[in-house]
């Protein structure tokens, strides 16, 4: 099989290098050929245009910085749209748009094209070390086919169903945790501002149960089987908790932004009569916001977790 590469960049880059140490035949293009040269000084072959990496490869792969990237290498002049052979197969490794994403898809199957999104997570260091989760749907025919390049390139390879919703586990995957770091850092800053040293504080906290689980491990405990009626902490004394903790901000002059945010749900969610059930039932309000009803069979959720332990290197 002879693989296509579109990006050589921070995360392209070290995929093309597993890529070809795994013993694939791999051609690259790049606008700027100079951006290419340290996988093609490890076995990559350069070609000058999107066209002949069609006419070369049987699997295309694009790693590209966004959407506007991904529509002008499929879509632009030259692009890939009219150049891909029937029967190959396209692969965006890239963070996209959803919407994009399902456009490209019904194109490509109109001429027989298979496809993939299949955006990754890992980062740099991830892609170097072949430490990267591959989440991909689209064409489940086409994921057969590039399992073994895509498992080349990453240790957790996972097919999601329909086109598109990879793209969005990607985008809910990224969107958690940035918004996870804005929070600790509104908390730290807290906890710094009031007097402790932050590498103490660090030590403290990390001790915590906040620490010791994994953040999104959590949601298995009420908010993905929706129970919240055996507490593993009341919710009136993580009320009571926050509220000090947002009058010691305001003591101090810290904004609060999301802890007020959080602490008006939580009052809410009080005034529903919640206060003896798990702190977290307010994650309910936003599921009513949302005008959706989560609810997951606990011992699916114990065999997820039993089946998939996770992976802490």
């Amino acid at each position: 099989m002879k693989i296509g590469f579109v990006g050589t960049g921070a995360m392209g880059g070290p995929m093309v290098l597993n890529l070809l140490a795994a013993g694939y035949d791999v051609r690259v293009f790049a606008r700027r050929p100079k951006s290419a040269k340290h996988v093609v000084g490890e076995g990559a072959v350069l070609v000058g245009s999107l066209k002949e990496l069609a006419a070369e490869t049987d699997v295309i792969f694009t790693s590209l910085p966004d959407p506007r990237a991904v529509e002008e290498v499929m879509y632009g002049e030259g692009g890939l749209l009219d150049a891909l052979r029937p029967g190959s197969v396209f692969v965006d490794l890239s963070t996209n748009a959803p919407q994009l994403v399902r456009r490209i898809f019904a194109d490509l199957k109109k001429r027989g094209i298979g496809m993939l999104d299949a955006p990754v997570s890992g980062g740099p260091k991830g892609a170097k070390s072949k430490k990267l989760v591959i989440w991909t749907s689209g064409d489940a025919a086409a994921f057969e086919t590039c399992r073994p390049v895509l498992s080349a390139m990453g240790d957790q390879v996972r097919f999601l169903g329909e086109t598109g919703t990879a793209t969005i586990a990607k985008l809910v995957h990224n969107c958690a945790n940035y918004t996870i770091n804005i929070a600790l850092a509104e908390a730290f800053s807290l906890g710094v501002k009031a007097g402790i040293d932050p590498l103490a504080l660090f030590a403290a906290v990390r001790q915590g149960s906040l620490g010791r689980q994994s953040t999104i491990e959590r949601l298995a405990d009420h908010f993905l089987p929706s129970q919240y009626d055996d507490p593993s902490f009341a919710l009136a004394l993580a009320h009571k908790d926050v509220a000090l903790a947002t009058e010691l901000a305001r003591e101090h002059n810290v904004p609060m932004r999301l802890a007020n945010i959080a602490f008006a749900d939580m009052t809410e969610a009080m005034n529903l009569g919640w206060g003896a059930r798990d702190s977290r039932s307010p994650m309910k309000i936003q599921e009513r916001r949302a005008a959706i009803d989560i609810a997951v069979p606990r011992q699916q959720l114990l065999d997820l977790q039993e089946k998939e332990p996770l992976d802490r290197r």
